[in-house]
Protein backbone atom coordinates (compact mmCIF):
# COMPACT_ATOMS: atom_id res chain seq x y z
CA UNK A 1 0.00 0.00 0.00
CA UNK A 2 0.92 3.80 -0.84
CA UNK A 3 2.56 6.05 1.62
CA UNK A 4 0.20 8.48 1.09
CA UNK A 5 -2.72 6.02 0.77
CA UNK A 6 -1.90 5.19 4.40
CA UNK A 7 -1.51 8.76 5.68
CA UNK A 8 -5.07 9.72 4.40
CA UNK A 9 -6.30 6.71 6.29
CA UNK A 10 -5.03 7.80 9.07
CA UNK A 11 -6.54 11.29 9.07
CA UNK A 12 -9.71 9.51 8.28
CA UNK A 13 -9.49 7.30 11.40
CA UNK A 14 -8.56 10.24 13.77
CA UNK A 15 -11.59 12.22 12.50
CA UNK A 16 -14.01 9.81 12.70
CA UNK A 17 -12.56 9.08 16.21
CA UNK A 18 -12.80 12.36 17.44
CA UNK A 19 -16.44 12.19 17.04
CA UNK A 20 -16.52 15.38 14.59
CA UNK A 21 -17.44 13.26 11.58
CA UNK A 22 -21.23 12.12 11.54
CA UNK A 23 -20.87 13.00 7.51
CA UNK A 24 -17.19 11.13 7.01
CA UNK A 25 -17.14 7.69 5.38
CA UNK A 26 -16.44 4.68 7.61
CA UNK A 27 -13.19 3.94 8.35
CA UNK A 28 -13.28 0.64 7.93
CA UNK A 29 -15.48 0.58 4.59
CA UNK A 30 -12.81 3.48 3.29
CA UNK A 31 -9.69 1.27 4.16
CA UNK A 32 -11.22 -1.73 2.59
CA UNK A 33 -11.68 0.10 -0.13
CA UNK A 34 -8.24 1.13 -0.19
CA UNK A 35 -6.95 -2.17 -0.26
CA UNK A 36 -8.93 -2.97 -3.19
CA UNK A 37 -7.18 -0.06 -5.09
CA UNK A 38 -3.52 -0.18 -3.85
CA UNK A 39 -1.42 -2.09 -6.36
CA UNK A 40 -0.38 -5.54 -5.77
CA UNK A 41 2.82 -5.16 -4.88
CA UNK A 42 4.92 -8.50 -2.62
CA UNK A 43 7.58 -6.05 -1.97
CA UNK A 44 7.52 -4.94 2.06
CA UNK A 45 3.85 -5.87 2.16
CA UNK A 46 3.79 -7.56 4.94
CA UNK A 47 5.27 -4.49 6.84
CA UNK A 48 2.53 -2.33 6.01
CA UNK A 49 0.19 -5.07 6.67
CA UNK A 50 1.45 -5.54 9.85
CA UNK A 51 1.49 -1.39 10.80
CA UNK A 52 -2.60 -1.39 9.17
CA UNK A 53 -3.56 -4.14 11.48
CA UNK A 54 -2.29 -2.39 14.01
CA UNK A 55 -3.93 1.11 13.24
CA UNK A 56 -7.09 -1.07 13.19
CA UNK A 57 -6.90 -2.85 16.33
CA UNK A 58 -5.78 0.44 17.92
CA UNK A 59 -9.11 2.15 16.72
CA UNK A 60 -11.50 -0.98 17.43
CA UNK A 61 -10.46 -0.87 21.10
CA UNK A 62 -11.27 3.04 21.04
CA UNK A 63 -14.41 2.88 19.81
CA UNK A 64 -15.16 0.14 22.24
CA UNK A 65 -14.20 2.45 25.02
CA UNK A 66 -16.20 5.34 23.54
CA UNK A 67 -19.50 3.32 23.44
CA UNK A 68 -19.39 1.27 26.34
CA UNK A 69 -20.98 -1.59 27.33
CA UNK A 70 -24.41 -0.84 26.22
CA UNK A 71 -24.53 0.22 22.61
CA UNK A 72 -28.22 -0.96 21.71
CA UNK A 73 -29.76 -0.10 25.26
CA UNK A 74 -32.28 -1.87 27.53
CA UNK A 75 -35.03 -3.67 25.86
CA UNK A 76 -37.49 -1.93 28.34
CA UNK A 77 -37.12 1.59 27.17
CA UNK A 78 -37.92 0.51 23.15
CA UNK A 79 -34.89 2.96 21.71
CA UNK A 80 -31.24 2.25 21.25
CA UNK A 81 -28.78 2.98 19.25
CA UNK A 82 -27.43 2.28 15.95
CA UNK A 83 -23.25 1.00 16.10
CA UNK A 84 -22.92 3.39 12.52
CA UNK A 85 -24.67 6.34 14.30
CA UNK A 86 -27.99 7.71 15.01
CA UNK A 87 -30.76 5.90 17.02
CA UNK A 88 -34.05 3.50 16.25
CA UNK A 89 -37.30 3.59 17.83
CA UNK A 90 -39.37 0.02 19.07
CA UNK A 91 -40.94 -1.57 15.75
CA UNK A 92 -44.28 -3.30 18.09
CA UNK A 93 -47.37 -0.80 17.76
CA UNK A 94 -50.42 -1.26 19.41
CA UNK A 95 -52.64 -2.98 16.74
CA UNK A 96 -56.40 -1.10 16.38
CA UNK A 97 -59.30 -2.99 14.82
CA UNK A 98 -62.83 -1.97 13.80
CA UNK A 99 -65.78 -2.84 16.33
CA UNK A 100 -67.87 -5.24 14.24
CA UNK A 101 -70.18 -5.28 16.87
CA UNK A 102 -73.55 -3.21 15.73
CA UNK A 103 -72.71 -4.62 11.78
CA UNK A 104 -72.86 -8.47 12.90
CA UNK A 105 -76.11 -7.08 14.84
CA UNK A 106 -77.89 -6.18 11.41
CA UNK A 107 -80.74 -8.40 10.28
CA UNK A 108 -79.55 -10.01 6.73
CA UNK A 109 -83.39 -10.63 5.53
CA UNK A 110 -82.40 -7.93 2.63
CA UNK A 111 -79.68 -8.98 1.64
CA UNK A 112 -81.15 -12.61 1.92
CA UNK A 113 -83.80 -11.46 -0.12
CA UNK A 114 -81.84 -9.41 -2.42
CA UNK A 115 -80.07 -12.99 -3.21
CA UNK A 116 -82.70 -15.07 -3.98
CA UNK A 117 -84.19 -12.38 -6.31
CA UNK A 118 -82.05 -13.47 -8.85
CA UNK A 119 -82.95 -17.18 -9.28
CA UNK A 120 -86.79 -16.76 -8.52
CA UNK A 121 -87.35 -17.00 -12.21
CA UNK A 122 -85.43 -20.57 -12.90
CA UNK A 123 -87.56 -22.90 -14.12
CA UNK A 124 -87.19 -26.70 -12.19
CA UNK A 125 -88.81 -29.87 -13.27
CA UNK A 126 -91.07 -31.55 -10.85
CA UNK A 127 -92.57 -34.96 -11.27
CA UNK A 128 -94.04 -37.26 -9.28
CA UNK A 129 -93.46 -40.81 -8.77
CA UNK A 130 -96.04 -43.50 -7.85
CA UNK A 131 -93.34 -46.31 -8.46
CA UNK A 132 -90.56 -47.99 -10.57
CA UNK A 133 -89.99 -51.77 -11.56
CA UNK A 134 -86.92 -52.92 -13.57
CA UNK A 135 -87.65 -54.99 -16.90
CA UNK A 136 -85.79 -57.20 -19.12
CA UNK A 137 -85.85 -56.29 -22.75
CA UNK A 138 -87.75 -59.56 -23.29
CA UNK A 139 -90.05 -58.42 -21.09
CA UNK A 140 -90.74 -54.69 -21.94
CA UNK A 141 -90.79 -56.52 -26.07
CA UNK A 142 -94.11 -58.63 -24.41
CA UNK A 143 -96.03 -55.60 -22.99
CA UNK A 144 -98.99 -54.48 -24.96
CA UNK A 145 -102.41 -52.86 -24.26
CA UNK A 146 -104.10 -54.34 -21.12
CA UNK A 147 -100.60 -55.46 -19.93
CA UNK A 148 -100.13 -54.99 -15.86
CA UNK A 149 -97.06 -53.88 -15.19
CA UNK A 150 -96.37 -54.54 -11.25
CA UNK A 151 -94.24 -51.32 -9.45
CA UNK A 152 -92.22 -52.04 -6.15
CA UNK A 153 -94.78 -49.43 -4.12
CA UNK A 154 -97.62 -50.90 -1.95
CA UNK A 155 -100.88 -49.95 -1.89
CA UNK A 156 -101.38 -46.84 0.04
CA UNK A 157 -97.56 -45.94 -0.12
CA UNK A 158 -96.87 -41.87 -0.09
CA UNK A 159 -95.49 -40.86 -3.64
CA UNK A 160 -92.24 -39.44 -4.12
CA UNK A 161 -91.92 -36.09 -5.26
CA UNK A 162 -88.55 -35.34 -7.47
CA UNK A 163 -87.34 -31.89 -8.70
CA UNK A 164 -85.11 -32.11 -11.36
CA UNK A 165 -84.58 -35.65 -10.45
CA UNK A 166 -83.61 -34.91 -6.33
CA UNK A 167 -86.35 -36.70 -4.16
CA UNK A 168 -87.38 -33.36 -1.96
CA UNK A 169 -91.19 -34.40 -0.50
CA UNK A 170 -93.70 -37.67 0.13
CA UNK A 171 -96.97 -37.02 -1.09
CA UNK A 172 -100.87 -38.61 -1.64
CA UNK A 173 -102.77 -38.80 -4.94
CA UNK A 174 -105.56 -36.60 -4.72
CA UNK A 175 -108.06 -35.32 -7.67
CA UNK A 176 -108.73 -31.74 -8.72
CA UNK A 177 -110.49 -30.55 -11.14
CA UNK A 178 -110.73 -33.99 -13.13
CA UNK A 179 -106.88 -33.80 -12.57
CA UNK A 180 -104.60 -35.76 -10.59
CA UNK A 181 -102.49 -33.99 -7.88
CA UNK A 182 -100.50 -34.46 -4.92
CA UNK A 183 -101.07 -33.40 -1.53
CA UNK A 184 -97.29 -33.49 0.37
CA UNK A 185 -97.60 -35.32 3.12
CA UNK A 186 -93.90 -34.53 4.34
CA UNK A 187 -90.83 -32.91 3.22
CA UNK A 188 -87.25 -34.15 2.74
CA UNK A 189 -85.00 -32.70 5.55
CA UNK A 190 -81.76 -31.18 4.68
CA UNK A 191 -79.90 -34.24 6.22
CA UNK A 192 -81.66 -36.81 4.34
CA UNK A 193 -80.64 -35.17 1.21
CA UNK A 194 -77.26 -35.26 1.92
CA UNK A 195 -77.65 -39.03 2.82
CA UNK A 196 -79.13 -39.15 -1.09
CA UNK A 197 -75.96 -37.25 -2.09
CA UNK A 198 -73.93 -40.10 -1.14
Amino acid sequence: MAQDDQEALAAQWAAQLEGDGADQPDPFEAAAAAAAAAPDDTGGASADDEALAAQWADALAAEEEERGPATFGNAASGAGTNPRGGSFSSQAQDAHFQDMTEMSRQPRDNKLNRELDFILDIPLDVSAELGRTRLLINELLQLGQGSVVELNKLAGEPLEVYVNGKLVARGEAVVINEKFGVRLTDIISPIERVKQLG
